[in-house]
């Protein structure tokens, strides 16, 4: 796939976290799965963290995998982090929550492990 598809899917879905985590859902009712939105908000960022590292390991192709693993992890956490702030300072319904950014950084970490284990495996797979 040619790196523009990459860069339109990760920012397509840095898109949707903000949509989801600055729109009002309080007429939504999510009560009847204990803890739903930490659930969503590690799906959201195990995506929005390997969409990213795609794109990159196709943008930036001679840096090491290191590199651009730590980079979508850093972006990850850090967006996470500011979604939380803009949540606090410029929305009525939505409030800032430490469990959510717990939740992104889950999220952000299940994704590291599993580039970490693929690329793993398929350095021992050419052994």
């Amino acid at each position: 796939m040619p790196k523009k598809v990459f860069f339109l899917i990760a920012l397509f879905w840095t898109g949707i976290i903000l949509f989801f985590c600055l729109a009002s859902f309080k007429d939504v009712p999510l009560e009847s799965v204990s803890n739903i939105d930490k659930y969503v908000h590690t799906f959201f960022y195990f995506v929005f963290t390997s969409a990213w590292f795609l794109f990159l390991k196709k943008q930036m192709k001679n840096s090491s995998k290191i590199k651009l693993i730590t980079i979508s992890f850093t972006l990850s956490v850090l967006f996470g982090i500011g979604i939380e702030m803009l949540q606090e300072f410029f929305t009525t319904t939505r409030h800032a929550d430490i469990y959510d950014v717990l939740a992104n950084t889950t999220g952000a970490i299940l994704a590291v492990l599993i580039i970490v284990f693929i690329d793993r495996k398929q350095y021992l797979d050419k052994i």
